[in-house]
């Protein structure tokens, strides 16, 4: 449950604005400014993102804070802080497992947040994925070879980024780079963030910095339509070398 409501009336008192102010600050009707104080309605994420910034506060603080006299707040940057996730639900009540296509990718950036986007995503449900926040991403690009363009990874969210193990991979989304499918070379540092590194080693590895990242989701299967390539025959190198191989085994046994 959120504290929009008493979260916005008490920052609104505390500036000793009234909630017609406080509406002409935001170019917005007063009856809103009520509706939203009394959480008869919630502000959309735009208006939630534009009252986050005048109190110069983060959508997080404001969304699942308590804030009131006692409350500080986390200093910026740190990893541990509470962030907004947004799911969606089936007609059981069970978790969606959201797709995010090449082609909303530029959007998830904006909307990665908020509901109503989310709920405009393509949906399903694995049976196997019972525990746990789930979500897939359309691979773009070949720097993850062998997992070919169009592959869809399926990862599970990770909250706390301390959780993040090192040569294993991960969907990364930040603000720079948007949605990007790594290895991760390093554990997660909170003054420096997360060392990536593509499988494909034409492409050089890098950091993406703590305050530039939104989410991190840890790979856990994925979907292609691209087969693997059967095994290349054995060459005659490596067939006398697996030979040799084999006669040391069987002299070693002799001499027992």
């Amino acid at each position: 449950m959120s504290n929009i409501a008493s979260n916005l009336k008490y920052l609104r008192r505390k500036k000793g604005h009234t909630q017609q102010q406080f509406a002409d600050l935001m170019e917005i009707k007063r009856s809103l400014v009520g509706a939203y104080e009394e959480d008869r309605a919630e502000p959309k994420y735009e208006l939630l993102k534009k009252f986050a910034s005048y109190y110069e506060l983060t959508m997080d603080e404001l969304v699942n804070e308590k804030i009131d006299d006692k409350w500080k707040p986390t200093p910026k940057g740190d990893s541990s802080s509470v962030r907004v996730l947004s799911i969606t639900v089936n007609e059981d009540d069970r978790e969606n497992i959201e797709l995010v296509p090449v082609k909303a990718s530029a959007g998830y950036l904006n909307g990665y947040a908020d509901p109503d986007y989310i709920s405009e995503l393509p949906k399903f449900r694995l049976p196997f994925f019972k525990q746990g926040t789930y979500r897939a991403f359309e691979l773009k690009g070949d720097s993850m070879l062998p997992l070919q363009p169009g592959t869809v990874v399926i990862c599970e969210y990770v909250e706390d980024w301390f959780d993040v193990k090192p040569d294993q991979t991960y969907v990364i989304i930040s603000k720079s780079d948007g949605i990007v499918y790594k290895r991760i070379a390093h554990k997660f540092k909170e003054e420096k963030g997360l060392k990536l590194l593509s499988d494909n080693k034409v492409y050089e590895p890098y950091w993406v910095e703590t305050p530039d990242i939104l989410e991190i989701w840890k790979a856990k299967a994925f979907i292609s339509t691209e087969f693997p390539e059967p095994t290349a025959e054995p060459s005659l190198e490596t067939l006398t070398t697996m030979m040799a191989q084999m006669q040391k085994t069987i002299s070693g046994m002799k001499t027992e």
